[in-house]
């Protein structure tokens, strides 16, 4: 698969079935990760990968209503980083931009793989934290739930997350976020 092809098939499903998941498949996703660009090649993306069942399932506290789904999932990643590991230039701190950049490689090789690989934003941080042993300096970015796209729209999920399993959700048109030369309202 060629990275335009990636970057075309790459989804959010979160109807999922199981797949095996191994150390070395974690490792390949994080060699992936590992190069992205980041400034001064900081790489401040930390992950922790959960696949063992019992704290997979220990993980399931850590997730929102709403988001139940994500307990088909065969692993989950949680990924984070702090400030203090990356280039703070004046007033801007790159740790979240950089760590965005990891995930954006990795994401694009589990599709590569044949794998959902779906970042939320809806789950508690601190729950993370306690469930897998994460520092407090760390900020913990998002969970990505990975697992095998399954054809069978999960029963959990709500009338329109099933329907965005059957088509992609439209996209934000270029016109309304791209601007050439100079910023046009």
């Amino acid at each position: 698969m060629d990275i335009i092809q990636a970057i075309r098939e790459r989804r959010a499903y979160r109807s999922l079935e199981p797949v095996k998941i191994t150390k070395e498949l974690a490792k390949d996703l994080a060699r992936s990760a590992q190069l992205a660009p980041s400034c001064f090649n900081n790489q401040p993306w930390r992950f922790v990968f959960v696949y063992e069942p019992e704290t997979l399932k220990n993980m399931h506290a850590a997730l929102s209503p709403g988001n139940e789904w994500a307990q088909s999932a065969s692993m989950i990643i949680a990924v984070f980083s702090k400030k203090e590991d990356d280039c703070i230039i004046r007033d801007r701190e790159y740790h979240q931009f950089d760590t965005g950049m990891g995930v954006g490689f990795l994401i694009l090789r589990a599709t590569e793989l044949e794998l959902v690989a779906h970042p939320i934003a809806g789950f508690s941080p601190k729950k993370t934290r306690e469930i897998i042993g994460i520092p407090e300096e760390y900020q913990v970015i998002t969970l990505i739930i990975v697992g095998k796209h399954s054809k069978q729209i999960n029963p959990l999920l709500s009338e329109k997350q099933g329907e965005a399993e059957r088509t992609r959700p439209e996209r934000m048109p270029l016109e309304k976020f791209v601007y050439f030369n100079r910023f046009q309202k």
